[in-house]
């Protein structure tokens, strides 16, 4: 089995990370692009839900002991094919003519919290999770357009707040703070009420697409310009 399998729910294209923490790694971010380009060749679907196969784990982010052999081995030119890389799958999320849903039924952290955070809208169950980013104890600062998409959802009070504590949150709190959609009481909630929010959504990609393209050009030209610097000058990693 792969890291990642998609299968189609009527109108649904349902995403499955079956990796046990489901870490980013270049392997994942090109796995995710494949699945991306086999369901948008699907014409008979209009909505994306990504979940967990784990029931303890989203996604814990990015798979520092991967990376870390990136830097051991000095292949600097690497680090920064694969945060370029992050970001194209990030902005193949926010550019996608469907609706992309994260069902976030397992710990969220970090690069994964972002992940959910680059899609359109997060249900979260609230029996099991927590949705944190401890990039601060990790020394790696966010990119430019992170903190843009991020912040469309959470409010800059409280992203601040989780920034520099690195504090973890549960599904109750992200709800009332209007993070998720929804806090669901266990998995098969939040499958039922993800599923038939998705299936709510049929509108006509061309459209769609349009409307998120123009939502997010902001985010886009960041992304593009200002990420591309930081990326450029090796201010990844700030250890001290």
């Amino acid at each position: 089995m792969g890291i990642l399998s998609w299968e189609k729910n009527e109108s649904i294209a349902v995403i499955r990370m079956t990796n046990g923490e489901n870490r980013i790694n270049q392997v994942f971010v090109d796995a995710m692009g494949r699945i991306l380009d086999e369901i948008a060749a699907d014409t008979g679907l209009s909505s994306v839900m990504i979940v967990s196969g784990d029931g303890k784990f989203w996604s814990t982010g990015l798979d520092v002991q991967w990376a870390a052999g990136l830097v051991q081995a000095g292949d600097m030119a690497g680090v920064k094919r694969f945060m370029l890389g992050i970001n194209e799958m990030f902005k193949r999320i926010l550019l996608f003519p469907m609706q992309v849903i994260a069902a976030i039924n397992g710990h969220a952290f970090g690069a994964g919290a972002i992940f959910s955070c680059a899609c359109d809208f997060r249900f979260m169950k609230a029996d099991r999770g927590y949705f944190c980013f401890p990039e601060i104890d990790i020394g790696i600062p966010f990119l430019p357009s992170e903190i843009a998409f991020i912040t469309r959802y959470v409010p800059c009070r409280l992203f601040q707040e989780m920034v520099l504590s690195g504090k973890r949150y549960g599904a109750a709190d992200l709800e009332r703070h209007g993070v998720i959609e929804k806090a669901c009481a266990d998995e098969a909630d939040l499958m039922a009420r993800a599923a038939a929010f998705a299936k709510s959504y049929k509108k006509k990609r061309g459209i769609f697409g349009e409307m998120k393209r123009r939502l997010n050009a902001r985010i886009i030209e960041i992304m593009d310009s200002e990420d591309a610097r930081y990326v450029d000058s090796g201010t990844l990693l700030i250890l001290d």
